[in-house]
């Protein structure tokens, strides 16, 4: 019926504080419930399966309206989130592949996010869905890490170019020493394995300081800006 709709939330470069990328995220626009957030219905898409459908609307429609904004000079990179129905899916990588075709857009300005508690879920399924990814041009970010478990050996092995710093460790770093400690540790991680980090729920000045003293490449948050139409 139309209702669903996209908002974007700007990823910034911490060192040079430009906006570098946007993040897609999908609303709902209830008749009766009003604006209805993703923590309430993903879930339910990811339980009847309509997530698939519904999840190759959102990246096509993404890919069109970020190609409108670099076509314009704006040479941002988009990130959409994909749920671990649609890796599971054996035409997901086609759809992928199609959808880049219709739109046009750049594969290389394109970043597939995957939460880690997905990837967990299981391991070897997961970095070949990946792999095929990668080779279609498209980068791969794993969300919401540090949530999920994933050993040091497996992270390794795994085709990814980018880490989201989960906005638990973030919003830990007001509270002690040791939330500061593990986001030093996370960020630094990242810089070993030659990876983006980029840092989620940035909500204070405190945090971004913290962030931009241990170099972390770029963030998203409150603070920064709010998801935009």
């Amino acid at each position: 019926r139309g209702e669903l709709y996209l908002v974007y939330q700007p990823i910034w470069d911490l060192e040079s504080n430009t906006v570098t990328g946007v993040e897609a995220l999908l609303r709902w626009r209830h008749p009766v419930r009003g604006i209805v957030g993703p923590d309430v219905f993903i879930p339910l898409l990811e339980e009847n399966g309509t997530i698939v459908e519904i999840g190759a609307w959102v990246l096509e429609s993404a890919c069109r309206e970020v190609k409108t904004l670099r076509d314009q000079g704006h040479q941002l990179d988009l990130s959409v989130n994909v749920s671990g129905r649609q890796l599971e899916a054996a035409s997901f990588v086609l759809t992928v592949g199609e959808i880049l075709a219709r739109t046009g857009f750049d594969p290389q300005a394109l970043i597939l996010e995957i939460t880690e508690s997905v990837v967990m879920r299981n391991p070897a399924a997961a970095t070949m869905g990946m792999s095929r990814l990668r080779e279609a041009g498209v980068r791969i970010a794993i969300d919401d890490f540090g949530t999920g478990y994933s050993s040091l050996a497996l992270l390794r092995e795994m085709p990814v170019d980018t880490l989201k710093i989960d906005r638990s460790f973030i919003s830990a770093m007001r509270d002690s020493t040791e939330g500061e400690a593990l986001v030093r540790m996370l960020v630094q991680l990242g810089k070993t394995l030659g990876l983006t980090t980029i840092a989620e729920g940035i909500e204070v000045d405190e945090q971004l300081r913290h962030l931009r003293r241990e170099t972390c490449d770029s963030g998203q948050g409150f603070l920064l800006a709010r998801p935009l139409d």
